[in-house]
């Protein structure tokens, strides 16, 4: 009776979830206007930020050491795929295991540019995840606006509301165009639009050579501005 009570007990007892410093998803582009070698491009672009001396070493400056990621590609409405699933990265093993799944799995989204659907999909893993992280953020990056889908700015407000903070990278160069959106660049949208609290912000890259050092720059300043939203 005993051991039937104790098991009854575990079912019902939430688990506990793993502490990290950041829950980082990070958002790329591959709608229809990014072909194969854009989408790798922006792959290796992540895989080397992601092992790369600077992020790590800022990782391991946190409060607690690791943060927990995920690789998101987002087209259409209904299309956002989940590439590399949670994992926590806190040294060079961990931080390789993700570099390499990255770079291996098969492209799946279709359809173009819904940043909104984005954005409430990467809520929904932040919301759904086994992390309990200090901070909270999702990294949008995209060559276009925002076209399905709802309108993006509710995506961000609902987002920014549940303690989120969403950042912006423009691809602007060759892998991308900025396309003006109300009379702005690309570059306004997103700031306008598309990102949202404490201590968000939009980068842009124009050159294809440049990605791997912007996404690493942005990469550190996520996991370790202390303006982006912490928990309570």
């Amino acid at each position: 009776m005993l051991a039937f009570a104790v098991v009854i007990a575990a079912a019902i007892t939430p688990a506990v979830a793993e502490q990290v410093d950041v829950e980082l998803v990070l958002a790329a582009d591959g709608s229809g206007s990014i072909d194969d070698d854009e989408l790798a491009l922006q792959r290796r672009g992540y895989a080397e930020a992601v092992t790369s001396r600077d992020v790590l070493d800022v990782i391991r400056g946190g409060l607690i050491g690791k943060i927990a990621l995920a690789y998101v590609e987002w087209g259409g409405p209904g299309s956002q795929h989940v590439i590399v699933d949670w994992m926590v990265i806190e040294d060079e093993t961990s931080a390789q295991a993700f570099a390499d799944a990255l770079v291996s799995r098969p492209r799946a989204a279709v359809g173009y540019n819904s940043i909104s659907a984005a954005i409430d999909f990467s809520v929904g893993l932040i919301e759904s995840n086994a992390y309990e992280g200090l901070k909270m953020v999702i990294d949008v990056s995209g060559d276009g606006p925002n076209i399905g889908g709802r309108p993006v700015q509710f995506a961000r407000d609902d987002a920014v509301a549940k303690g989120i903070t969403i950042n912006g990278l423009v691809i602007a160069g060759p892998g991308g165009v900025v396309r003006r959106v109300a009379n702005e660049p690309l570059d306004e949208h997103y700031r306008r639009d598309v990102i949202g609290g404490p201590g968000a912000f939009v980068m842009t890259v124009e050159r294809t050579d440049a990605f791997p050092t912007v996404v690493r720059r942005k990469m550190v300043l996520e996991i370790a501005d202390g303006g982006t939203t912490v928990r309570q």
